[in-house]
């Protein structure tokens, strides 16, 4: 086939909407780079609001120095929210529109006003934030295997499937966030143990990093946004009738069930 970046989009949503999954773009697409990458994410974008959906905000991932390594990059990626994928608390993972879904907790921020780089540090980036939530993201990879390579995951919009929120409400004041502990339970048997740190040393790093990077897109975080910083720990497999808990020590828990 020719490579496009409309064809790679299609593509990629297609996949999405029959639940099938593809071969890595990388391996017959020589010339894919970050840049084609972020432009084939765009016009998923484009693509989706197109069809009704619209923004709610953002996501990192690559954001533990671990998965920077297994990757071979030295900086997080970003990708796009949007309200098709934002799930109400206590309401299941529809397991039918996704193709092989994994869960990871991550720290949420919601902005109480616009954020935009460059120049953004962490004080910066939590002065703008209104309030904290425990999450969790559910990714759902359209490659075989979820094998891909950096600019693979990029174009897929960072392997997005699903997002909740917990309904308790911080104010980041107070909060010590590169401590806040998290524990994931699967089917009530303890899996992985983290904490804020594990995101880019501090959650509030990676919220200025996110308004640095989209800055030299054009592009501003802007007010009631959610910002999803990245999984503290490794994700699971979500399967039928799979109950899954991430446990924090200040924001609460969320649970995401597979249905």
């Amino acid at each position: 086939m020719e490579w496009t970046v409309p064809a790679a989009a299609h593509r990629l949503l297609d996949a999405e909407n029959r639940r099938e999954h593809l071969a890595r773009f990388t391996d017959d697409w020589a010339e894919l780079d970050l840049e084609l990458a972020y432009r084939i994410q765009d016009e998923t974008l484009a693509r989706r609001l197109m069809r009704g959906e619209h923004i709610v905000g953002v996501k990192l991932g690559l954001t533990s120095r671990a998965k920077q390594e297994r990757m071979g990059v030295d900086s997080p990626l970003t990708a796009w929210l949007t309200d098709a994928m934002v799930l109400g608390g206590g309401v299941p993972v529809p397991l039918d529109s996704l193709i092989h879904p994994r869960v990871e907790p991550e720290i949420v921020f919601v902005l109480g006003e616009p954020l935009a780089g460059p120049g953004v540090t962490a004080t910066r980036a939590l002065a703008a934030v209104e309030s904290v939530h425990a999450g969790i993201e559910v990714i759902d990879s359209r490659y075989t295997g979820f094998r891909f390579r950096l600019a693979d995951v990029v174009a897929d919009n960072a392997s997005s499937g699903r997002v909740v929120a917990g309904s308790l409400a911080l104010q980041p004041r107070g909060l010590d966030l590169a401590l806040e502990p998290c524990v994931l339970h699967v089917n009530g048997e303890v899996v992985h143990t983290a904490t804020g740190a594990a995101v880019q040393g501090h959650p509030a790093e990676a919220l200025a990093l996110a308004a640095n990077t989209l800055a030299s897109r054009g592009i501003t975080l802007e007010a009631g946004w959610c910002v999803y910083t990245g999984g503290l720990t490794d994700a699971v497999p979500l399967g039928a009738g799979d109950h899954i808990v991430a446990e924090f020590g200040h924001l609460g828990a969320v649970t995401v069930t597979g249905e």
